[in-house]
């Protein structure tokens, strides 16, 4: 039986200048969460503010969140909110800030939960908006966190990455400016918008795949492999910009209703061991899962609709070319050069693969030992 689709929330923009729309927000206090200092350095910050103050907010500033939010980062950022007492969550910057956002308001409006665990399957997930809504406003073209119901959280011991989901979390307001991507350096536009053609890709073959969804994900399929390599050739080029951060929203709207698969299980897995950014973990993985899910009939059919779409042949050979193009390793030996370490993680990133809640979307799913065979492929960058 199909799941109710939703479809981003209240709000969605796209398109240069829609940034203003900040200035129709009614509120109090608004609490803007972002990353390290790119988007103080871009003036995005600032403009934001100035947005806000024009609404008549006042305005607040937690900065710093880290890549791959830690949940200590979590919990910090919550007692401030507890201090400032929000009705409007701003998330600017990346995924790591739009997620850390996410997970703080979960926090903020529920001060009696503690641990990362007690927002964790099979926990009842909090009910949201009793004090604040949220906007995301993304600064890079990939996880779409803006659209999505999902937040990955490191835990600070173990270094795991955990990934939950849930409609509660779908931002009320979306806001995909273009300008506030510009920033972007090469090598994160390219990683960011290979997260993006990932999602696109998982989400087509998903089990649980629909109309609407394979809709979005051909499109903007369609779109990331033509615009990606113009970023990179022009990344001032707003025009550019902008089809590259409007397919990776649509990319977000078809995952976030129908889930991804085993690439993103890996990725999650070995960027919590190795420290590894999740769009080049991502695009490393892609080709060798398109590969391996070409075993189920339906996977095969959808990757044929893809291919017939930009008539560039097989589409693991298109992740390749621009993986290629865009100077991404082929295989994780040449970024982590310890063999022993990662094969002494085996075992462990193999469970964590397994019960990954991608892995059960995924339209082929892997035994222990299949998982292993995976893992010892995009090591070495052998079949």
């Amino acid at each position: 039986m199909m799941r109710p689709m939703k479809l981003a929330g209240e709000q969605l923009l796209f398109g240069a200048g829609t940034l203003a729309h900040l200035q129709t927000l009614a509120g109090k206090k608004a609490c803007i969460v972002t990353g390290g200092s790119s988007m103080k350095r871009s003036g995005m910050l600032q403009k934001v503010s100035d947005y806000l103050e024009k609404a008549g907010f006042q305005v607040a500033v937690f900065s710093g969140v880290e890549p791959d939010p830690s949940f200590s980062t979590v919990r910090k950022g919550a007692q401030w909110m507890l201090e400032e007492n929000p009705d409007w969550i701003i998330a600017l910057g990346g995924g790591s800030a739009m997620d850390a956002a996410k997970a703080m308001w979960i926090y903020y409006e529920h001060p009696e939960l503690e641990t990362l665990a007690d927002i964790m399957p099979p926990n009842p997930f909090p009910v949201l908006r009793n004090k604040a809504k949220l906007c995301c406003i993304p600064s890079t073209a990939g996880t779409a966190s803006e659209v999505s119901r999902s937040i990955v959280i490191s835990d600070d011991v173990s270094q795991k990455k955990y990934g939950l989901g849930n409609m509660e979390m779908m931002p009320d307001v979306a806001i995909c400016d273009p300008e506030v991507t510009l920033s972007m350096p090469n090598h994160i536009t390219a990683e960011t918008g290979m997260d993006a053609l990932t999602h696109d890709l998982e989400a087509l073959v998903s089990n649980r795949a629909n109309y609407v969804s394979d809709t979005l994900a051909l499109s903007s399929i369609e779109t990331l492999v033509e615009f990606l390599p113009k970023v990179m050739g022009e990344p001032q080029n707003i025009e550019y910009r902008e089809h590259v951060l409007d397919a990776a929203m649509m990319a977000g709207l078809a995952f976030t209703n129908v889930s991804l698969g085993i690439v993103h299980s890996m990725a999650h897995t070995i960027g919590g061991h190795f420290h590894i950014a999740h769009g080049l973990a991502d695009a490393i993985i892609l080709p060798y899962i398109i590969r391996y899910n070409r075993q189920e009939a339906q996977a095969v059919k959808k990757y044929r609709l893809a291919e017939e779409k930009l008539k560039l042949g097989p589409m693991e050979s298109v992740v390749e070319d621009m993986n290629r193009h865009f100077g991404i390793p082929k295989c994780f030996q040449e970024i982590i050069p310890d063999e022993k370490k990662f094969f002494d993680a085996m075992d462990t990133m193999v469970e964590e693969a397994r019960t990954d809640g991608c892995t059960k979307t995924n339209p082929v799913i892997p035994t222990q030992e299949e998982f292993r065979k995976l893992f010892e492929q995009v090591y070495y960058g052998k079949e």
